[in-house]
């Protein structure tokens, strides 16, 4: 569905005065807005290189924007102390334990979870947290990973672990028209009688090994599309574990997890404020966290091993106990309080303040975007997934084409977009599955790209996907973002009317 909002008279005008025509309308249209200026200040302060540089950043799905007061007070931290590795117990060690677990509760207490109920677990980014689960859970024979279509490749890769255990992978599908789930799908494919689940019917005991894992984002990273977390309690309750992805969700939404109870949760820190990037965390619920068996050990694992005994019972080592069990080596310490320093900064603005402001900026653009048209009353781009901003978040994915329908590729439009100055993304988003949905690909054409693949060098295997590979553009806002750059955005759009994709160049 492409909305018909009409931006008249500001389109009809030029430069300045058209964006400023174009504020005051949006103004009235979007009276919340107005109670977001703090965020503006923040802009003036912590984010000058933006206006310096005259540039439009909206990749904040990619990574956010850290803030210049970030940066002063981690250097003033550094550098006012002296910090030790946090495995010793000398002064400094002591002083840095202190704080990685002082940041360990202001993560719990940001996220509104109970520290009776998680743990954090520090991990490189979210994918590490992804693969710490997948690689740690109880998969097995007449066990099952369920997730939907619309997924990272990082949560897609826990299929691997999966079937390398013996257990089933399912796919639930998304409709095309908005690229949701629709909860008769999610419900049919919860209920469907796995093995274990006969078992557990017919009051038989489930071996330790036979365990279900349902894995969905909170917000798409592609589409924006933010499914419901009402699917946490509705999964556990038919047997499953529950693994969210909340990566792209938390850095313009409060995800409330004295609400909603998830067994496992990724994140990525630099996602959310920008600095440090690195660290990410698994946040994991005590009985969740105790089912999960690591593949091996490592230094800053273990609390005592031994060659000698290797082979003996117990395998010469001892787990130790709580995260530190689960983070391998020496944690990212010294990066680590800055964690708390963009949380105090995120707190500062207020999450609620920020979902407000991105929202409004969201609302708008959905509707010029979707009423710009050719000469010819051709449509200059599609948006994929919602047309509004019920139940999506701030994230936007389009295709643009010419005044004969013909798609224009996403790269040479992140390209011109690069010349004018504003940042975008092309591609799939790393999200393949609703990249199939909503570009149409077919099981048969995606499989009949895969066939050969092992005996093709890399080039060669490009080739048999070429025309397969076409994602789309993806404009993204974060905390940072003014009306001023959305508006530049439209703009830039509204440069492809009357444009012949065979003109375009590279």
């Amino acid at each position: 569905m492409i909305t018909t909002y009409d931006p008249a008279p500001a389109v009809r005008l030029t430069g300045q005065t058209a964006m400023t025509a174009a504020l005051c309308d949006f103004e009235l249209r979007y009276p919340a807005y107005a109670g977001t200026a703090v965020l503006d200040g923040m802009r003036a302060r912590d984010y000058t290189r933006l206006d310096a540089a005259g540039h439009v950043y909206l990749d904040y799905t990619g990574g956010g924007l850290y803030a210049d007061s970030q940066l002063a007070r981690h250097r003033a931290l550094l550098a006012g102390a002296v910090f030790g590795n946090p495995h010793s117990q000398n002064l400094p060690s002591r002083d840095m334990t202190a704080r990685v677990e002082a940041t360990r509760a202001q993560i719990l207490e940001f996220f509104r979870a109970s520290p009776e109920e998680y743990e954090v677990i520090f991990t490189p980014n979210a994918t590490g947290a992804l693969r710490l689960v997948g690689e740690s859970y109880p998969f097995g024979p007449g066990g099952r990973f369920l997730l939907t279509f619309d997924n990272h490749n990082s949560v897609n890769g826990i299929r691997q672990f999966a079937r390398a255990r013996g257990a089933s992978v399912s796919y639930v599908p998304l409709t095309t028209a908005d690229l949701r789930v629709s909860q008769e799908a999610l419900a049919r494919d919860l209920q469907a009688p796995t093995p274990v689940r006969r078992r557990r019917l017919a009051g038989q005991r489930s071996g330790p090994a036979a365990r279900s894992l349902f894995a969905f984002p909170a917000q798409s990273n592609f589409s924006g599309v933010q499914h419901p977390l009402a699917w946490i309690a509705q999964a556990q309750a038919a047997g499953y574990d529950v693994l969210l992805d909340a990566a792209a969700f938390a850095p313009a939404n409060q995800l409330d997890l004295s609400r909603w109870h998830p067994d496992y949760v990724s994140l990525s820190f630099y996602k959310i404020f920008g600095y440090p990037t690195g660290i990410g965390a698994l946040l994991a619920r005590r009985p969740a966290l105790a089912r999960l068996r690591r593949p091996w050990y490592a230094g800053g694992t273990i609390t005592f091993s031994s060659v000698r005994a290797e082979a003996a019972p117990g395998e010469g080592f001892y787990l130790t106990p709580g995260p530190a069990g689960f983070e391998d080596g020496t944690v990212d310490y010294l990066g680590i309080p800055a964690v708390g320093i963009g949380l105090d900064h995120i707190s500062a603005a207020g999450i609620q303040t920020i979902h407000t402001r991105v929202m409004c900026l969201t609302g708008w653009l959905l509707e010029t975007l979707g009423a710009l048209r050719h000469s010819n009353g051709s449509p200059l781009l599609r948006i994929y997934g919602p047309a509004g901003t019920d139940r999506r978040g701030a994230t936007i994915a389009m295709n643009f084409f010419d005044p004969a329908g013909a798609l224009i590729d996403s790269v040479r439009v992140e390209r011109r977009a690069n010349r004018a100055g504003i940042s975008l993304r092309s591609g799939c988003h790393c999200n393949p599955g609703v990249r199939e949905v909503a570009l149409d690909f077919s099981t048969q054409e995606m499989a009949a790209a895969f066939k050969d693949k092992d005996r093709l060098r890399y080039e060669e295997f490009l080739q048999v996907i070429d025309g397969k590979t076409t994602g789309a553009a993806r404009a993204s806002l974060g905390l940072a973002t003014t009306f001023a750059d959305v508006y530049r955005f439209w703009d830039f759009a509204a440069g492809f009317r009357d444009l012949r994709s065979d003109t375009l160049g590279a």
